[in-house]
């Protein structure tokens, strides 16, 4: 009897969750067929049985972004595939879809689902009344008033990057701006945000926490190319997968410490009635922070949002500044008139930093990040899944459906941008963006789910741009052209060098 208890045990077991996969399964195909035919009039390459779409697409690389763009020149407007014949997906490419998409407030269900290990329940993945109030509770966080104090803490930032590069420039050794530029980002991030100095651009390239970063990215990306690793368990299992969960911890431990020693000097200060002589920054907003009830927000939210702005805040940031110094220095005149306009400023001062009204006195250099960002999209994609029918040109999108707003590629729509590869700042000159659909240009996305962010991040840009610009001139490295590597930031396979020569 008891032998026969012990199968019945083990048949449960192995029994319960082979008849739940089935069930999801029978789910997937009977959604599936149903997305399908609604779906039939919306164009697409031909599909393989097993692959759906996959197949079809030569990595998360160079060949990979001449893909979106062949593919955005011959479906324009909307095309369809299948991440394996079960998971349908559209992907919408030119500004009226995104004017009316961008409008939803909730995100996909799929790869951002896949990060909560990761950024929690924070804003880029949260939804619904929670997000509505948490999005409302941080706003104040990026007032101007607040932002203004900042300043300084990107100058210093940027003296830290100048000394580091300064060492390059006397040997004529080549320089890889990523990595640099990303310790950079990440020192100035935590110092404007929560305070916290922690010397990384001394520390270099070993850093963890902004390696563990980086392989998180790519362990998303080889997700969702990876029809299998959909699979929670099999995900869980996977080296991949097992090496995610690690980074994960101690990226949390990372936003953990920081939160509790800020706890700790809260304690002191109310203690010793002092208070801190520095600004009020970002985590002082999370841990004070009250909604019209009077009520915080938890230990959690905080380590979730904390951890969002961590990731969102230094590793897209430092993806679009690289991107912007290899541009310029592979076009010598645009950066000869960026640095005239710097010069103009800062020529003959005593303190050679960039101030709060120097930031908006540099039009051209807006110009040349704007463009920048274009040809390069920091940020190559976002989605959202549809929380009602909706009508695309015609079609009926279905409720639940994951749309897939390809950035890149609606930066490159050849119906918008003429020659997209091209280079040129003029682009977003006054007279230019007036006549500019305000949807065709959307780097840090748009709608009620924007980046909360784009201020801090833009004026960090001018900031650091213009502090390296004023103190070399930048030129490629002969021997090396960066080939890009598409992951949840625009990354380069085997970096982004350049040479620099003191002015």
């Amino acid at each position: 009897m008891a032998v026969s208890g012990l199968a019945t045990a083990i048949l449960a077991v192995v029994a319960i969750p082979v008849f739940y996969g089935v069930v999801k399964l029978a789910g997937l195909i009977i959604r599936a067929r149903r997305f399908y035919k609604i779906l039939a009039p919306v164009p697409s390459e031909p599909m393989h049985w097993f692959w759906g779409h996959l197949h079809l697409f030569p990595g998360m690389n160079e060949a990979g972004l001449a893909y979106y763009r062949k593919h955005g020149a011959k479906y324009s407007r909307i095309e369809k595939g299948f991440l394996t014949p079960l998971i349908p997906i559209v992907g919408l490419k030119c500004p009226s879809a995104f004017r009316a998409i961008l409008q939803e407030p909730k995100p996909s269900f799929l790869a951002y689902e896949w990060l909560k290990e990761w950024l929690g329940d924070g804003l880029l993945i949260s939804k619904g009344k929670k997000w509505a109030r948490n999005r409302k509770l941080l706003t104040p966080a990026f007032h101007f008033d607040i932002l203004k104090p900042y300043i300084q803490v990107y100058n210093e930032g940027a003296d830290k990057l100048l000394h580091k590069m300064s060492q390059c420039a006397e040997t004529g050794e080549r320089l890889e701006l990523f990595s640099n530029i990303s310790l950079a980002t990440l020192d100035i991030l935590l110092c404007c945000a929560f305070s916290y100095e922690n010397d990384i651009q001394e520390k270099g390239e070993s850093h963890p926490y902004v390696h563990a970063v980086s392989e998180m990215q790519d362990a998303m990306m080889h997700r969702v190319l990876t029809p299998w690793l959909h699979l929670e368990w099999i995900w869980r299992l996977s080296p991949t997968g097992r090496k995610f969960k690690k980074n994960c911890k101690y990226v949390h431990s990372v936003s953990e410490e920081i939160i509790r020693k800020r706890r700790e000097t809260l304690k002191q200060e109310e203690g010793s009635n002092k208070k801190r002589a520095r600004y009020l920054d970002f985590l002082d907003i999370l841990l004070t922070a009250q909604d019209s009830d009077g009520q915080g927000l938890t230990d959690e939210e905080i380590r979730d949002e904390a951890d969002t702005f961590l990731f969102e805040g230094h590793d897209t940031t430092a993806s679009s500044i690289s991107w912007n110094l290899y541009s310029l220095a592979e076009h010598p005149e645009v950066q000869q008139r960026a640095q005239a306009e710097i010069d103009a400023l800062l020529d003959g001062r005593e303190d050679q930093t960039v101030t709060w009204d120097d930031i908006h006195n540099l039009p051209y250099l807006t110009m040349c990040i704007k463009e920048g960002m274009r040809l390069h999209a920091p940020v190559p994609f976002v989605q959202r899944e549809l929380s009602k029918d909706m009508e695309i040109y015609g079609v009926t999108l279905p409720r639940g459906l994951l749309l897939d707003l390809h950035l890149y590629t609606l930066h490159h729509n050849p119906t918008i941008w003429d020659n997209d590869m091209e280079y040129r700042p003029e682009r977003f000159s006054p007279e230019n963006i007036e006549k500019m659909d305000p949807f065709a240009y959307l780097p840090f996305s748009a709608g009620p789910r924007n980046c909360i962010g784009q201020n801090f991040a833009m004026h960090e840009q001018k900031v650091v741009i213009a502090r390296i610009l004023h103190r070399f001139t930048l030129s490629t490295d002969p021997t090396h052209t960066p080939r890009k590597k598409i992951s949840l930031v625009m990354k380069a396979e085997d970096g982004i060098y350049i040479k620099l020569t003191p002015r």
